[in-house]
């Protein structure tokens, strides 16, 4: 069965003319595959405006009724869009996700995809339909509507395609692929033919918006291929697949800022053995999740532990951090939201001693001072004052050669 699922993001369906764009594009597509599987994200700026409602009228809305708020957005998007592919004489039918057979965990606002049942979609595609799904949403156990984090569409997407035995999911947004960084900071960046998983996976973790993290596991996982490319323009963008055999030339593929990042620190810890379990434990129990971790010494078995997290997440880990300073018997706890993260990653690493000293060495000359240090085989990650992330971005861009990738 010939079958490919696409993903349209808020900005390709922005207007009902946009809308009318994506249909004429899905309908074009449907002439090379018999069946075609679409994954929408709600219209434009649908979801931020909802999400100001709710805090209009509640400083703590109830996570189940936030979440069967927000989700309406790609109720509206997957309806007009079927509607708009029927008007032009082909069959549509839109599915929620809880029709389309996604299930979740019991989990709000970050519910992971626990299993996908597409026996609707098939049917529906037995029929000669179109199928138009929901993005960004599920069903937990108790029939509740869930949602799976911002940009989860995508998620959706490769989710689908595994479970319909898809090997190539096109996600459709206002880029026309993976650059080397954010065009709108650095002018010079240029966009990649392909990358591979673990690049793109680190990318995206590190702060490039072009794709979510889970989508890109989830792909890598069941060997999908993922086509990122603009629903504005034809050509093609960026394919995200499995590394190339070729020797690689370059140490690094791409830079990223994230300017989201909040560095919280535990102070004055007595220096015994599970204290580090306990506190990371807890703020997992809470769903937090923590990015880059850092202990330091001071004096007599007495640490700091300084980790980092999405500010999205600060006024949750902030209270858990308390009630884990309390327990531990610890000083207590800072905050600085003042920071961002600026990151390279490439597997050219692997093969290429040095690239960290290089890193630093630029920042230096920048007079960036550096928080945080975290690496890895193919990524090297830095917390800065977010007053310099950019300024840091272009400088790490122009040292690596990244505009003549």
């Amino acid at each position: 069965m010939s079958i490919i699922v696409q993903k349209y993001g808020g900005t390709s369906v922005g207007s009902t003319e946009r809308i009318r764009a994506v249909a004429k594009r899905v309908i074009e597509t449907r002439m090379a595959y018999s069946n075609v599987v679409v994954v929408v994200s709600a219209m434009g700026d649908t979801t931020d405006d909802l999400i100001k409602m709710a805090k209009e009228v509640s400083d703590h809305p109830s996570p189940r009724e936030y979440d069967a708020l927000i989700s309406t957005g790609e109720n509206i998007s997957a309806a007009i869009l079927a509607m708009a592919i029927q008007a032009q004489g082909v069959e549509a039918i839109s599915l929620s996700g809880s029709q389309a057979g996604i299930y979740t965990e019991n989990l709000y606002s970050k519910a992971k995809i626990t299993k996908v049942d597409p026996a609707r979609i098939m049917k529906e595609l037995d029929e000669g339909k179109v199928v138009v799904v929901t993005g960004f949403q599920g069903i937990n156990d108790m029939s509740d509507i869930t949602t799976i984090g911002r940009g989860g569409s995508d998620t959706s997407a490769v989710v689908l395609a595994a479970a319909l035995g898809a090997p190539v999911c096109e996600i459709y947004t206002d880029v026309d692929g993976v650059y080397t960084t954010d065009p709108r900071i650095v002018p010079e960046a240029r966009r990649l033919a392909e990358i591979s998983y673990d690049e793109m996976l680190e990318l995206a973790s590190l702060g490039a918006k072009v794709l979510h993290p889970r989508s890109v596991e989830c792909a890598k996982e069941n060997k999908i291929t993922l086509h990122v490319r603009s629903s504005f323009v034809s050509h093609e963008g960026t394919y995200v697949k499995e590394d190339s055999l070729m020797e690689i030339n370059k140490p690094v593929t791409g830079a990223t800022l994230s300017d989201e990042e909040v560095m919280i620190s535990i102070l004055k810890v007595q220096d015994t053995p599970g204290i580090a379990g306990k506190v990371f434990s807890k703020l997992a129990e809470s769903a937090i999740n923590v990015d880059m971790i850092v202990q330091s010494t001071e004096e007599d078995h007495i640490n700091n532990i300084t980790f980092t997290v999405h500010q999205d997440d600060l006024k949750a880990a902030t209270l858990v951090g308390q009630d884990i300073a309390r327990e531990i018997n610890a000083k207590g706890i800072k905050y600085d939201d003042s920071v961002a993260k600026v990151s390279i990653v490439g597997v050219g690493m692997i093969s290429k001693p040095g690239i960290a000293a290089r890193m630093f060495r630029v920042l230096g000359d920048e007079r960036i001072n550096i928080k945080l240090i975290t690496t890895s085989e193919i990524k090297i990650s830095c917390v800065v004052d977010r007053k310099d992330a950019r300024r840091a971005l272009k400088a790490l861009h122009q040292e690596f050669e990244l505009h003549k990738l």
